[in-house]
C-alpha cells in the first residue's frame, strides 16, 4: 500500500503501510524512512510531535517499535496543488527543438516532475517557464511522455502538442522507441552480452525499492526486458550498455542487481558499499574517491530514438557521457591497468 486518497484535504499526504510477516522490530521513524520516498528524519519527527503517526489506530511517538502485522499510518504536510506547477527560470540543455517537440539532456540531481518531497526545481517547473500551452499527459504533467530517475542523467523527449503527446506515447507503449543507457556496475560481467527478463514490482519489505518477481509470484510485477552489452571491463567494475525493451521504474537498476551486478554508487540498491574487490585500506580509499567523484548512481540515458510525429522521419539523438561518470571511469581504468601490471 502507498499514499491514500482521503477526501478533499489538500494539505496532507496520507500514507498507510502494513508491516510484513518478516518485519523485525524497528523504530517507526526508521520504518517510515524505508517506505516514504524523500521523507526526511526531520519531517517524520515533526509528524510524530504533531500526533500524526498512528500504529493500529493509536498515536505513537517516533521511537515506537513496529512489529509484524502493524498498520502504520502517517500524515505529512503537503503543498496545495496550485503551488506545485510554478514556472521557474531553470536553465534547460535543449539538444533539439521544433514546433512539435523538444529533446532535453537532463542533468543528474534534477527531478523530472513535482511529487512527494520534491515540490519545485523540477524539469517541468523549467519547461512551463520556457514554453506555453504544453499538453498534459494522463497524469496532468505538461509535456511529459516518459521520465528518468532524479540521479540518472540523459535524454528525454517532451511533447509540445496534443498530437505529439499521443503519437509519442503510443510509440513508448508499443516499445518501438530506442533507449540506450550506459552504466558502471559492480563486478566483472562474465558474458559479453545478454538479456535479462523478469517481472518488476514494488519490494514487499522496502517500498522505495523495486525487485524482480518470478515463478508463482510473477504476477506481483510487470513484464520487463533489458538487453545488456559489455563496453569495457575495468577490474572490479564493468562499463555496460543497456537497451530497454520495456520502461519499468528503476528497470536497469533492478535488473542489473538481479544478475549480481548492482550499479556503482546506487545508494538505494546497496551500490554505495564496496561489493567487489580487496580488503586493502588503499583500495577502500580508492573506492571512496570514486564515490566522491560520482556522487550518484552510474547511469546515463545516452541514446534516444523515435519516429517524428509529423514528418514520419526516424530521429536519433546521442549525448556524451557526463563528466562525473567519465572521471569515475578513468579512475577505474587507471586502477585496473595498475593492478594488471
Amino acid at each position: 500500500m502507498g499514499p491514500e486518497e482521503e477526501g478533499d484535504d489538500e494539505l496532507y499526504e496520507h500514507y498507510s503501510f502494513t508491516a510484513s510477516k518478516g518485519q523485525e522490530p524497528l523504530r517507526v521513524d526508521k520504518f517510515l524512512m524505508n517506505f516514504v520516498e524523500n521523507a526526511t528524519r526531520n519531517k517524520i519527527q515533526k509528524a510524530a510531535k504533531n500526533g500524526s503517526i498512528q500504529v493500529n489506530d493509536v498515536v505513537v511517538k517516533q521511537n515506537y517499535k513496529v512489529k509484524a502485522g502493524d498498520v502504520v499510518r502517517a500524515l505529512f504536510e503537503y503543498p496545495k496543488p496550485e503551488n506545485l506547477l510554478t514556472p521557474q527560470n531553470i536553465p534547460l540543455d535543449i539538444v533539439y527543438e521544433d514546433d512539435t517537440l523538444l529533446v532535453v539532456n537532463k542533468p543528474a540531481g534534477m527531478v523530472v516532475h513535482p511529487g512527494h518531497g520534491n515540490y519545485d526545481g523540477t524539469l517541468i517547473n523549467g519547461l512551463i517557464y520556457h514554453f506555453d500551452n504544453l499538453p498534459n499527459n494522463s497524469s496532468e504533467r505538461p509535456g511529459l511522455v516518459h521520465r528518468i530517475d532524479k540521479d540518472t542523467s540523459g535524454l528525454l523527449v517532451i511533447a509540445k502538442t496534443e498530437h505529439a503527446m499521443a503519437h509519442l506515447s503510443k510509440q513508448f507503449f508499443n516499445k518501438t522507441t530506442e533507449r540506450e543507457y550506459v552504466a558502471i556496475v559492480w563486478g566483472n560481467v562474465v558474458d559479453d552480452e545478454g538479456t535479462i527478463e523478469g517481472n518488476i514490482g514494488r519490494h514487499p519489505k522496502n517500498r522505495l525499492q523495486n525487485t524482480v518477481f518470478f515463478g508463482d509470484e510473477a504476477d506481483n510485477g510487470k513484464p520487463a526486458v533489458t538487453h545488456y552489452k559489455v563496453i569495457e571491463r575495468l577490474g572490479y567494475v564493468t562499463l555496460v550498455s543497456c537497451k530497454l525493451e520495456t520502461g519499468r521504474t528503476h528497470q536497469i537498476r533492478v535488473h542489473m542487481k538481479h544478475i549480481g551486478h548492482t550499479l556503482f554508487n546506487d545508494e538505494r540498491y546497496g551500490g554505495d558499499a564496496i561489493l567487489k574487490g580487496t580488503s586493502f585500506t588503499k583500495y577502500k580509499q580508492f573506492v571512496d574517491n570514486c564515490l566522491k567523484v560520482l556522487p550518484r548512481q552510474a547511469l546515463h540515458a545516452k541514446t534516444l530514438g523515435f519516429v517524428h510525429p509529423i514528418s514520419g522521419e526516424y530521429k536519433r539523438f546521442e549525448t556524451e557521457i557526463p563528466e562525473d561518470m567519465t572521471a569515475c571511469i578513468e579512475k577505474w581504468r587507471n586502477y585496473a591497468t595498475h593492478v594488471q601490471e
